[in-house]
């Protein structure tokens, strides 16, 4: 239903709508959806054509802006979903309406194909809202039996709704952001974009806009880990179908939102899968309306296809992004102390060799170091302490967990209140300053490049320059 409303869309837009109504009406088998706008309408010998199928020559030389190409949109869309199609549009002042009842064409022995005139009786109330626009075209969807099916409720619908609407604020996203004086509607409330690319966050990693033969531009995006996102920006972030689903290319003609979330069957050996590690790739691909041949454009915009001679490229590009993608995956995005110096000590390190990757307790992390050089004669048992649990990373729990959550296990005090992390702070300061004897400025800028610490650059700078002063803490390790 979701895609069917969004070819609807299409054609508002092409006709210069600013503004477009979608309108859900639970009644059971009486329910109806419609969609209305305020474009330029259309005269009689436009809606006679525009209610025909096929009747636009794919190979026709179209307007930029126009975002049709088969003349087939509005009818497969609306047949879809329901079995009457009623369409009514007004231009300087004369009010046309046509419709097609798929029940009367079954009933029809004579197996001809009749465009009926008006509404159907009983359903002029429906149509009133065109009244309201100087000039525009409602759509409106009766007999849903694609819809309202045996045993479906109104929370079934309801449900329905909110799933048109994600939809909608993705596809649309660029002409809901971009454009100030366009917006679409459900049930009066405004639909708000949805953008792929989280442009606005200054954690967000983008590209340059580059072009490519065939009037195609490309801009790669690596999104913020997850730890540099509020709780709530997470979630809406994460997309319609979460953030392993939604990584790939975005394919956009138009502004308008083709295919998303695809990596268009590219790959060096075998075509790419959407992997955990890449979750944060996502890339913006831009080609002219003149391009749904070569690019193998279908009728229900949701294929593409990239021509053979900037496929290299398009391979090159990703292969860089995911890469990107997967270092700030695995970096928890904060590889870099903020203020640009030297790399965050971790406390795990990877060694790579040529049996495989084998995981490391960093000696040298503060935390780590500071119990080693107090240890005395436990020192020895510390360190095969640490054999053991470098040698017992549950990898293959983790990896389970994370493919069946769709999301990585909480690290770097996620979720911790603020309480937990001054105490681990109070007694990795105490040791430096008062068991260590470094100054308080020089031990806060240790833990400013100490992971995880890094993260709490407000707590760390808090620290009281007479650590024995938070003795209350300071005994707890």
């Amino acid at each position: 239903m979701a895609t069917a409303l969004a070819d609807i869309i299409d054609n508002s837009i092409s006709a210069g709508a600013k503004s477009v109504a979608l309108r859900f009406h639970w009644e059971g088998d009486r329910s109806f959806v419609s969609v209305l706008d305020d474009g330029s309408g259309m005269d009689e010998a436009q809606l006679d054509s525009a209610m025909r199928l096929g009747d636009k020559n794919p190979l026709d030389a179209r307007a930029e802006h126009d975002l049709g190409r088969f003349g087939l949109g509005l009818k497969t869309a609306s047949f879809s979903q329901c079995r009457r199609l009623t369409v009514a549009s007004a231009r300087n002042s004369v009010t046309g309406c046509l419709r097609w009842d798929l029940n009367v064409l079954a009933q029809n022995l004579n197996d001809g194909w009749h465009l009926l005139e008006g509404p159907n009786p009983g359903s002029e109330h429906l149509l009133e809202p065109l009244i309201d626009v100087a000039s525009g075209t409602i759509i409106l969807w009766e007999l849903l039996d694609r819809i309202v099916t045996p045993g479906s409720t109104e929370q079934n619908f309801l449900d329905l709704v909110d799933e048109v609407e994600s939809h909608l604020a993705m596809v649309f996203h660029r002409y809901l952001a971009e454009t100030a004086s366009f917006r679409i509607t459900i049930n009066g409330r405004p639909v708000a974009a949805w953008d792929p690319f989280l442009k606005n966050n200054p954690a967000t990693w983008s590209s340059p806009v580059q072009g490519l033969p065939g009037g195609v531009a490309v801009q790669c995006h690596v999104l913020p880990h997850r730890d540099h996102l509020a709780a709530q920006n997470e979630a809406s972030a994460a997309g319609p179908h979460g953030w392993t689903a939604q990584q790939g290319f975005y394919v956009y003609r138009n502004r308008r939102l083709l295919l998303a979330a695809s990596w268009l069957g590219l790959g060096q050996g075998r075509s790419w899968t959407k992997e955990e590690a890449h979750r944060l790739a996502r890339i913006r691909l831009d080609i002219p309306n003149s391009a749904d041949a070569t690019w193998k454009i279908d009728i229900r915009k949701s294929t593409a296809s990239p021509p053979v001679g900037i496929r290299p490229q398009l391979t090159k590009l990703a292969e860089g992004t995911r890469a990107r993608a997967r270092r700030v995956f695995a970096h928890r995005g904060q590889p870099m102390a903020a203020s640009g110096g030297p790399p965050v000590v971790q406390a795990w390190r990877a060694e790579h060799l040529a049996s495989g990757v084998r995981y490391r307790i960093d000696r040298s992390h503060p935390a780590v170091r500071g119990v080693l050089e107090d240890a005395g004669t436990l020192a020895a048992s510390i360190r095969a302490m640490l054999r053991v649990i470098e040698e017992t990373v549950p990898v293959q729990r983790i990896w389970l967990d994370t493919t069946e959550s769709k999301e990585t296990p909480r690290t770097n005090f996620a979720g911790e209140p603020s309480d937990e992390v001054r105490k681990v702070l109070a007694v990795m300061y105490r040791n430096m300053v008062v068991r260590k004897g470094a100054s308080p400025e020089w031990a806060r800028q240790a833990l400013l490049g100490t992971e995880p610490f890094n993260n709490f650059p407000d707590l760390v700078a808090a620290l009281p320059d007479d650590p024995s002063a938070g003795g209350e803490h300071a005994d707890s390790n």
